[in-house]
This record gives structure tokens, C-alpha cells and sequence, in this order.
């Protein structure tokens, strides 16, 4: 199969469509015959995000939305459907981190996280569902490394990658008679505006990228772009028996256990 023409006719809503992973997913479904509609609430880099679809020769759309407002996310739903007809992929990329403790973290933060990292995917899902149906289609949702072991002080993130990983698989279970699949990526280090952002937090940005370069088995933090591979692979026919799975992609960043080997001379 031609990569072009890997999704063509087929229609695919992404969320956190305009910057980071989400921006790549969208930019490489369009690539490979995808008509994009990206959610997102910066508008500004959506658009250039749809720009960029449409000058390789893609379709593309902007939606803008709140994804934690369980009518935005009908909306946006309703929208992909009057603008393509159908809907078969579904990419759940929208997400914000928020640093703090259990005893640290307002519960505004909080909600905020959860609203966002969480409960946009089962708004998005509630509406794109019955479509997906139709289509037999896919859902992949964004999850993080996060969600199997934890850094100190991002307890609400934390959470929210959890329980998205239990919310994948609820629903792959739930829909899989309906030929719905529904998967989930953990990246680990990505070269994002959430990292850049994480790193403007410290006081020697360079040391941030520093330390999550080393602490990455292969040596470096990923693209965007190395992401969205995986999620491609995901929505398509090449994992059609993959479904309530977690691939991470994260250059062996869960592999390590601590400690020096011994050396013979022990």
C-alpha cells in the first residue's frame, strides 16, 4: 500500500490537533490521504497546522473548542461529520500538566487536569462512538509513561494518564464487537511545547533537556514526529487485531532498574 494513499476516505478528528504530537499526528495522517479536522482552542497554531496539511496536498479543517465542554466535543464531532460525511479515526491528544502534590495541587488545578487529559476523551468518544461504529474505525488515545511509573510532585497528571490507560481499555472491550479498535500511546521525553514549557520552569532550561536526554537509554528525547508514526500504525488496517493496547514510545526510559553491573573482577 502506498503511504499516501494509506487513509484515503477516511476522516479522522484530532484533538490537540494544533501544536506538539497532536499537530504531528494530524500533519502525517493528512500526508498518507486523511481528511484532518483539528479541535483544538489555539486557534492561531491550528490554522498553521491546516495550512501546512493543505500545501502537501492534504485536507484539513480547524474546529475551535474547549475539549473539556461536553458541548464543544459535540460540536466538534457534529462538525467533522458535516464537513467529511463519516468519521474513522479519532486521535485524543489534548493535554496540560500541572505540577504539585496531593497536598500542593488547588483543586482547580486539579479539575483542570482531569477535565482535560481525561474527561475530553470521554466526551469525545460519547459523540464520535456512533460514527465509529459505522466505519468500523479507531480510536487512539495519548497517554504518557507517566501512567506506569511517576516522577515526584505531578500527582494530578499522573492520575489522568492512569486512568486514561483504564478508559482505553474499558472501551476496547466494550466496543470490540462493534469492530471499534481502541489503543493508547506512552511517550516518554518528546520534544514538545510541554517540555519547553516544563523547562522554563527551572532555573538552567538546557540542564532540563540535559537531564531527559541521559536518563533515556538511547540518548535523546523523541520527535513529535516518531510519535505519530505509532499512532498512524495504530489507526490503521496494519493493526487490525491490535486493540486495548499501550505501546510505549520511550527509548527504553522504563527499562532501567538502578544499579551497576559487577565486573568480573568482583
Amino acid at each position: 500500500m502506498n503511504d499516501k494513499t494509506e487513509f484515503q476516505n477516511k476522516a479522522a478528528l484530532v484533538t490537540g490537533g494544533a501544536m506538539g504530537i497532536g499537530s504531528a499526528v494530524a500533519k502525517l495522517l493528512g500526508q498518507r490521504g486523511a481528511k484532518i479536522l483539528i479541535v483544538d482552542r489555539a486557534k492561531g497554531e491550528g490554522l498553521k497546522t491546516v495550512s501546512e496539511i493543505k500545501i502537501s496536498g492534504g485536507e484539513a479543517e480547524f474546529f475551535e473548542a474547549d475539549v473539556s465542554n461536553i458541548k464543544n466535543c459535540a460540536d466538534a464531532v457534529s462538525k467533522a461529520i458535516e464537513l467529511y460525511g463519516r468519521l474513522d479515526i479519532v486521535s485524543n491528544n489534548a493535554g496540560i500538566q500541572r505540577y504539585g502534590t496531593v497536598e500542593s495541587t488547588p483543586e482547580n488545578e486539579w479539575d483542570d487536569v482531569m477535565n482535560i487529559n481525561l474527561k475530553s476523551v470521554f466526551y469525545i468518544c460519547k459523540y464520535s462512538i456512533p460514527h465509529l461504529r459505522n466505519s468500523k474505525g479507531s480510536i487512539v488515545n495519548m497517554t504518557s509513561v507517566q501512567a506506569f511509573a511517576t516522577q515526584r510532585g505531578v500527582a494530578a497528571y499522573t492520575t489522568s494518564k492512569h486512568a486514561l490507560i483504564g478508559l482505553t481499555r474499558s472501551m476496547a472491550i466494550d466496543y470490540a464487537r462493534d469492530g471499534i479498535r481502541v489503543n493508547c500511546v506512552a511517550p516518554g521525553t518528546v520534544d514538545t511545547p510541554m517540555l519547553k514549557f516544563a523547562a522554563s520552569l527551572d532555573p538552567d532550561p538546557e540542564s532540563v533537556y540535559e537531564t531527559c536526554r541521559n536518563m533515556h537509554p538511547l540518548g535523546r528525547i523523541a520527535e513529535a514526529q516518531e510519535v505519530a508514526e505509532v499512532v498512524a500504525f495504530l489507526a490503521s488496517s496494519k493493526a487490525s487485531f491490535v486493540t486495548g493496547s499501550c505501546y510505549q514510545v520511550d527509548g527504553g526510559l522504563l527499562l532501567p532498574i538502578g544499579g551497576e553491573p559487577k565486573t568480573s573482577q568482583e
